[in-house]
């Protein structure tokens, strides 16, 4: 599969956050195989846990799977940008890579706000950015256009 099947997985996760009616991101990680490890979707409100973002969803589920916190050789594919958060998450469970479809210009770790994966940490996950980005941006517009009655602060999606 390619980067963009997985985004599309991440993509249909996040839908089920937008029926929830939470922010629709969705996650999955993927083995060196290409195997899925772990998925999920954003659940803050569904839970009202601060923690419960997507990617932690996906990172916690595939640690399980894994049988241990190490996610070396894998990679995560995101609707969104990560926050400071869960790029922190990302060095703790050493992904290789992080895909991520729109860019988060309030919250973003990986370029948008600051990138904490070019810091001095001993871990450096490659990023690739905008993969799928209008279709994971308008999923992001959709939610807010609904909450909000139109889309405000988010042309740069």
């Amino acid at each position: 599969m390619e980067r963009e099947d997985y985004m599309r997985l991440a993509l249909a996760l996040a839908r089920n956050a937008l029926a929830a009616g939470d922010v629709p991101v969705g996650c999955v990680v993927v083995d060196r195989d290409g195997g899925i490890l772990g998925e999920g979707w954003n659940r803050r409100e569904a839970r009202g846990d601060a923690l419960a973002h997507a990617e932690v969803e996906a990172i916690r589920a595939a640690c399980r799977r894994r049988g241990g916190w190490n996610l070396h050789g894998c990679a995560l594919y995101v609707t969104l940008e990560p926050c400071p958060m869960c790029a922190g998450a990302i060095l703790n469970a050493r992904l290789d890579r992080v895909c991520y479809g729109a860019r988060d210009e309030k919250a973003g770790a990986c370029g948008s706000v600051l990138n904490l994966f070019m810091e001095d940490f001993n871990h450096h996950p490659r990023v690739y950015g905008g993969v799928l980005r209008e279709e994971c941006a308008g999923l992001l517009r959709e939610f807010f256009q609904g909450l909000r009655g139109a889309p405000a602060n988010l042309t740069e999606l």
